[in-house]
């Protein structure tokens, strides 16, 4: 059982990691939450949601039912647990990026969080959620000589500047209930709130005469929505199997907010106009998956999610002539096996291992060419001490874009640790 000690260190470090959020909204170009150039469009780059449980498996999550883990893809998943059973979840992700654009190389590695989560039982078959997760992250940082002769004799040395910083992230909180010991229905509130920062910088290295000229957009988003989702069980005698079919529908919505319009020289304000609405959409989404689990043993499932952003309103949309939005697609496969988690003799035996591979088909559309992605994954838990307690960690492997048609391409290597605490509450002991 936790002591009042442990359950007051865990919730000053939630809530350390909860403010680091609103921290972000002032960040240096060079301490970046996230780096991709395709984040450049509309509201970034699309995260993956999960915890290390899901990501380590390609990012399954919808028709997945585990009572060791939380697992907040799916609102109905939350019923899968122990009798009295507390769940909390805390991860945190590394990303290492390579870019190639057939004419200059980039790296960068960035630290951001991956989520807070915790769970608890409410009545008898039913449970209640309450989290926090990126939903969408923006880190770019291009830069440009001019080689104009005429340009470069006048003026000198002139470099072009774009960089782009912030994020979106979604607080979520929720319930389910399980009818029957065979269908689970859930719900989540959605709450997205975040900063978005834009800037286009001209920078006259050489020429006392021509002072910096700093131009951007500062966005400040929120909106509310929900998600839905169910899952149905399907027992079998034969191995103590089940079969899991499952379901999620999140509303889609427009972000609400501020838009800050500005141009700055070193000397004076040019411009600078705020109050203008935000101007972003967010896509609804429909999400199907299945899985088959053979007692504590292993477990195999697929996922399928459509995104549909076709159509969708961006603020910049008008700066980008060869930028569309699309409708998004994501397919992902996994598997997990315990070779014998109540193995009291071999330690690695208790261990699960997990592995996974995932296709994706992003809402940016770019020259009239989908920007796609593709991976694989694997990972694994350790359990510690006793219950479900574990050290999950998931390694993403993977590439978006190809240096084909003018793009660019991106190889990651993504690295997802979380802490899974669990414990059983209002049990008295006979002894102690």
């Amino acid at each position: 059982m936790f002591r009042r000690h442990d359950i007051l260190i865990v919730t000053l470090a939630v809530f350390t990691v909860c403010c680091s959020v609103f921290r972000l909204h002032g960040q240096s170009t060079d301490a970046l939450g996230s780096y991709s150039p395709y984040s450049v469009f509309g509201i970034g780059n699309m995260s993956y949601g999960g915890t290390a449980y899901n990501q380590a498996m390609g990012g399954i999550g919808i028709g997945m039912r585990d009572n060791g883990y939380i697992n907040y893809l799916n609102p109905a998943a939350i019923t899968a647990r122990d009798t009295l059973a507390f769940m909390l979840d805390f991860g945190v992700n590394e990303q290492n990026i390579y870019c190639n654009d057939n004419v200059t190389k980039s790296a960068y590695n960035v630290f951001n969080m991956q989520n807070v989560a915790f769970t608890f039982p409410i009545y008898k078959s039913s449970a209640f959620i309450v989290g926090i997760a990126p939903f969408s992250n923006i880190g770019y940082k291009f830069q440009t000589t001019e080689t104009d002769p005429e340009i470069v004799s006048q003026v000198g040395d002139v470099k072009y500047q774009k960089y782009g910083t912030g994020g979106i992230y979604q607080l979520f909180f929720g319930g389910a209930v399980q009818f029957f010991d065979r269908l689970s229905v859930g719900a989540q509130a959605i709450y997205y709130f975040g900063y978005i920062n834009k800037h286009n910088d001209i920078l006259f290295n050489s020429s006392s005469l021509y002072n910096t000229i700093t131009t951007g957009w500062d966005y400040k988003v929120h909106c509310f929505s929900g998600k839905f989702g169910l899952q149905y069980t399907q027992p079998f005698r034969k191995n103590n199997s089940e079969l899991v079919i499952g379901g999620t529908y999140r509303l889609g919505n427009s972000l609400k907010g501020e838009v800050a319009r500005y141009a700055f020289s070193a000397a004076d304000t040019v411009m600078y106009s705020a109050g203008m609405p935000a101007g972003f959409d967010i896509a609804d989404e429909f999400g199907v998956g299945i899985s088959y689990r053979v007692s504590s043993k292993w477990a195999v499932g697929v996922d399928f999610i459509q995104q549909n952003w076709y159509g969708s309103s961006f603020p910049d949309n008008g700066m980008w002539t060869n930028f569309s939005a699309a409708t998004a697609r994501y397919y992902k496969a996994g598997f997990e096996i315990t070779p014998n988690m109540y193995d009291i003799r071999y330690y690695m035996r208790r261990v699960t291992y997990r592995a996974g591979a995932y296709f994706e088909q992003s809402y940016v559309t770019v020259g009239g060419r989908q920007v796609n992605a593709v991976g694989i994954t694997f990972g694994a838990s350790f359990p510690i001490y006793r219950w479900h307690n574990a050290v999950s960690f998931a390694v993403d492997m993977g590439q978006r874009g190809s240096l084909r048609h003018d793009m660019v391409r991106e190889r990651y290597i993504n690295f997802i640790v979380n802490i899974n605490l669990h414990d059983i509450w209002f049990v008295k002991y006979r002894y102690d």
